[in-house]
Order: structure tokens, then sequence, then C-alpha cells
């Protein structure tokens, strides 16, 4: 209503200034000059639609025609604008309520081709080794090049338990084939765990239920270490967004005031900014936020926040630059349109548009090799080595990696030199964090 009636004074207002200024007949002839070019523009749309229709080798509905016109203009705006067929808004409802059928991956077209930006964590797709920035060129031998991504995302569903061949093109390797079966995907968008005293949260994207996770983590550090909680590691990685109002919960969890974000459009009057409340979960505790180049989206207006107001170290690799933001309209016959309405900017006014979220650390994913030591020998090899004076003649032996909660062997978990960079930033914040004591003897105590 208030645009309405926005619209209503302004023309009401260009219309007295039209009758004082004669000059602004010029600008009258020119906007009728548009509306006569538009409407020429549309009959020629018709004229092309009932040619196809009539002509074309094989025969076409009038409503695939119609729905890939519309889906055209939306596409050739931007990589996110689109066109939701019924069934195709009814699959994003449910996957932005945690549950959904396919593969398990996040996709995005890019120079005809379909580029990765994240496999799910624990889908098919991610267990098959598909990895962020990988580019699919065919799906079941048939090229992708011409497809919208639209048309790519409905081949690559179907029904659950049949196969689908990617070919797959990764960088500094040759093009190969991989065999993906389908399932039902349900996501758990936050899993926590404890790291010795460091809280750990993988966030694997922003749906509804990502909020309530991210509390649901916090107050379980809390019950199980209390005090003794030394930070937080806040998993981000390939992680490809999601929903707005997530992303903005999420950091206002860390944040204790200021802004979260601001959204732009093309009208200055619709510019929001989102501020964090009163109130830091999280108590102060140090922070690392990870990210790589699968990291976007929702993903960048996280870590962009925290960075900004340095609650939180960025550690990872430069994430994957989506700075837009995409409102869903709903549609005449339960379809709907995704359309770019805004950019997003970081509370230092930051664009990240195509550009990304540079890490504070730069830290590549990698795998460590331990290096055969070329002498075993040790002090207490020496012949006549002094006999160590604490108890027992035997030091303190330091807690192993081994014992950890649960009795999972260390060796038997996945290396992730990431994260291991991470809790060790962490601990060393804790270790100059405690007050310094004295050392003491028992020379001194007596």
């Amino acid at each position: 209503m208030k645009r309405g009636l926005f619209l209503s004074t302004l023309s009401a207002g260009l219309l007295a200034f039209t009758l004082s200024v004669p000059a602004t007949a010029l600008a009258d002839e020119k906007s009728e000059d548009t509306r006569q070019n538009t409407y020429e523009l549309l009959t020629l749309f018709g004229d092309v639609f009932e040619r196809v229709r009539k002509d074309y080798v094989e025969e076409v509905s009038d409503e695939d025609l119609l729905e890939a016109a519309i889906n055209g203009m939306l596409t050739s705006l931007d990589p996110h604008s689109s066109y939701l067929s019924s069934k195709r808004y009814k699959d994003m409802q449910v996957q932005t309520r945690g549950e959904f059928g396919g593969l398990g991956i996040q996709v995005t077209l890019d120079k005809g081709v379909i580029k990765v930006i994240s496999p799910i964590d624990d889908t098919p797709a991610f267990r098959a080794g598909i990895e962020a920035g990988d580019l699919i060129t065919h799906l079941d031998k048939e090229p992708v090049s011409g497809l919208s991504l639209n048309e790519a995302v409905e081949k690559m569903r179907g029904r659950v338990g049949t196969d689908i061949v990617l070919t797959v093109l990764r960088k500094d390797t040759e093009p190969f084939d991989v065999t993906i079966t389908r399932a039902v995907i349900k996501i758990e968008s936050v899993r926590s765990r404890l790291e010795g005293d460091i809280g750990y949260m993988r966030v694997t994207q922003f749906n509804e239920r990502t909020e309530a996770g991210v509390k649901k983590a916090l107050e379980k550090f809390k019950k199980e270490k209390n005090d003794s909680l030394q930070g937080l590691v806040l998993d981000l990685r390939n992680n490809p967004g999601g929903l707005l109002d997530q992303a903005i919960a999420v950091s206002d969890a860390f944040l204790d005031k200021g802004e979260i974000v601001s959204t732009r459009s093309r009208r200055a009057e619709e510019t929001q900014r989102f501020n964090a409340r009163p109130g830091d979960l999280a108590n102060g505790l140090p922070i690392v936020v990870l990210v790589n180049e699968g990291s976007a989206s929702a993903s960048e207006i996280v870590a962009g926040a925290l960075q900004d107001h340095r609650r939180a170290v960025i550690l990872g690799t430069k994430t994957f630059g989506k700075g837009s933001v995409q409102t869903v309209i709903p549609l005449a016959r339960r379809a709907a349109m995704r359309l770019t309405t805004s950019r997003y900017f970081t509370p230092s006014g930051r664009s990240i548009q195509s550009v990304g979220i540079e890490p504070d650390i730069l830290v590549e994913q990698a795998k460590l090799e331990a290096l055969t030591p070329r002498s075993s020998r040790r002090e207490a090899d020496l012949r006549g080595a002094l006999d160590n004076p604490g108890e027992n003649g035997k030091t303190e032996e330091a807690e192993g990696e081994d014992n950890q909660e649960g009795g999972e062997p260390s060796a038997a978990k996945r290396f992730d030199f990431q994260l291991e960079r991470a809790l060790d930033l962490l601990r060393g914040i804790a270790i100059f964090g405690k007050p310094a004591t004295p050392p003491t003897t028992k020379a001194a105590a007596k």
C-alpha cells in the first residue's frame, strides 16, 4: 500500500511539473517511445511463439514453451534468478525444511557447464568424492552444454535408488566418470562435538533448523565443560548458504551489538540493516571460523560479520563470492520465481560479490606425513644419565590424543589439517589467556 501511494503521489507531481515546464514533454515523448518499443517486442514474441507452435518439427505444448520463455528471461539476468515450476517450488520448500531427494550437491552454472559449489555432508555426492569447484560436463554421457541450470538439476534428480553417471572435470586431472545413486537427503544442518576443551560446530547449510541447532550445541558444550571450555570452532566449509534470516540469527548468537549485514536494492528507500541483539551466547569465548571456496552466500554473511567485528578469526581459503540476495516470489499455478532483488554488504560496507572473503589466516587443506627421525636416542638412553627428581623417578605422561571421549583412536579419524590449525590457534590463545603463576620447587617450598 505504501509503495502504491508513493507512486501515485509521484505521478501527480510529475503531471503538475509538466504543465508548468513544457521542456518535460520531451521526457514524456521518450517514455511513449519506450512503451511503443515494448509493445512491438511483445508482438514479436507472439509471432515467434505462434511460428514455433505451428512449424516446429515436433509438437510442443504451450505450457512448455511459455515456461521456457519465462525461465530464459530470468536466467539471462544472472546465475541465480530462475523460474520454479510447481514441482520445483515444492521441492525447494521441502529443502529449506531440511529434507529433499537427489544427489546432495549444490551447483551453479559456469560458462556453459555445471560447477559444484559444494557437496553436502554424508550424501551420495559427498561419499562419491565430489568436491567443491568440480565441473560437471556430462550427465549420463550427454553434454550439459546448452542446458539451463534448472534443466540440468532436473536431470540429476530422479527416482530414489536409480543411478546417474556424472562426467567430472577437476583441476590438474583428466575428465573422469562418477556413478552416483540417488537417495532421499535428510540434512542435519548442525553437527557438533568436543575436541578436548574446544567446542566444534559444523554447519552444513542454513535451513529452518540451523539457529536451533547452533543454540543446542552451545548448551551442550556449556553443560559438559562449563568454565573449562576454551573456545569454539565454527566450520562453514562447503556450506553453500541458505536462508538469510538464519545467517543473521547465527551471527547474532555470537555478537552482543552492532550491524550484522545490510541489503541494498535498486531503490534506496528499501535498504535494510540487521543488527545484533544484546547477549553473546558464547560469553566472549574465542572463535575460529573455517571457510573455503565452497563457503557461499549465507556462510559469507556470517564470516563477514564476525570478521568485521573482530569477534572471530577467519581461517582457511577464500570463499565463493556470492554477494546477492534472492527473493522467492509465488506466482499463479503454484509456481514461483527466484529473483535477485538486492546485494548484501558486511558491517564495514564490503560487498563480496565475485570477490569472496579473504581469511585472516590462509591455510590450504593439506596432508601431513610423519618423518622417521634419524636417531631414536634420547637423554634417558645415555649411560649415566641422571634420574628425574619427580615422584618414583618418572616423568608425568601427557594425556594422549587417543584418550578421547568415546575411545575412538585418533588414527582412525580422518586427518583435517585446517581443523587442526584452528584447534592449535585456540589452544594457544587459551594458554596466553591464563594468569602466569611463578614456578615452585621442593627446595623453595622448604
